[in-house]
């Protein structure tokens, strides 16, 4: 019972007594679902990022909507403090862990499952010490000198994705010959740096790094060569969500669609994605991505004795 009521003549009934909730158990990575595709949901606690930049900049946006995402059934929250659209500020580190270390911490005891996204050992460090369970570094070939220890010595799942320059210059560097040649060869330049380290290969997760110094062509050359990055023998992580080059598919009066209009495609190319064996998308809209993940994994194995409606 949620409240005690006096007994029948011995006077009014006592106030109600508080609900008192039992804490969460904490998530664990090893916890996650293995019989689909997972879904990682995208939480920006940052004025400027190209979707949904300010919409959570304030703490009790930013939890708010990291658990509505979690209730919506994301199996990862994918926290950041800075972004990385082209052409974006960098913020201090100071500012970073700022933005984002109250809402690790408020989430993993909701329960969630966090990941924190990242170009700094330092706030890498922080948020898994606030129960952070994973690291998603886009600094690509320019990573943080020190993230390869942090993640040794932490031995936390690291999603090592591709990128050229940085967020002012990465634009200027998609000149490839062959294209999913050259990003597989210098993913794996920068995975042996990590490997030195003491970094196991399963911690690795492969992100192609949609977008990060790639042209609209060039993310759907990508796509199609999933299977080669699966072939480095680590999961890949897909983040196609409301990207620039979906916008461009879906362009009506001449004008690509805006970021919010986008949600659907993003959801086609997730199915796709894991149709072509990607271990999990990186999305904004939790629930249509997680519905398409499930009927992709559906597809491909559907269960014994299922019949048809």
């Amino acid at each position: 019972m949620d409240s005690l009521a006096a007994a029948p003549g011995t006077g009014p009934a006592t106030s109600p007594l508080p609900v008192v909730r039992p804490p969460r158990p904490a998530a664990k990575y090893e916890d996650l679902p293995t019989g689909r595709a997972l879904v990682m949901g995208i939480l920006n606690v940052t004025p400027d990022s190209f979707s949904d930049g300010g919409q959570f900049q304030d703490l009790d946006s930013a939890i708010g909507h990291g658990l509505r995402m979690f209730y919506a059934g994301a199996d990862i929250i994918d926290v950041g403090g800075e972004s990385t659209r082209p052409g974006a500020d960098s913020v201090s580190e100071e500012e970073e862990q700022k933005r984002i270390l109250p809402v690790v911490a408020t989430l993993v005891k909701a329960g969630a499952l966090v990941s924190v996204d990242t170009m700094n050992a330092s706030t890498a460090a922080k948020a898994i010490d606030a129960g952070a369970a994973m690291v998603n570094d886009i600094s690509g070939l320019n990573f943080d000198p020190k993230m390869p220890a942090l993640v040794a010595e932490r031995g936390v799942p690291y999603v090592l994705t591709h990128r050229r320059g940085d967020a002012g210059t990465m634009d200027q560097h998609t000149d490839y010959d062959d294209l999913a040649t050259e990003v597989i060869e210098e993913i794996t330049s920068v995975r042996s740096k990590f490997y030195d380290a003491g970094v196991t290969p399963e911690q690795i997760i492969v992100d192609p790094g949609l977008g990060f110094s790639k042209n609209g062509e060039q993310n759907w050359e990508l796509l199609r060569s999933l299977d080669r990055f699966n072939e480095l023998g680590h999961r890949v992580l897909v983040g196609a969500s409301r990207k620039r080059f979906i916008g461009s598919l879906l362009i009506s009066a001449g004008k690509a669609a805006p970021v919010e209009e986008r949600d659907h495609a993003t959801a086609a190319v997730s199915a796709l994605a894991v149709h072509h064996g990607a271990w999990a998308v990186r999305v904004h809209d939790v629930a249509a991505n997680l519905d398409a993940v499930k009927v992709a994994a559906a597809w491909a194995a559907p269960k014994d004795g299922a019949k048809d409606d």
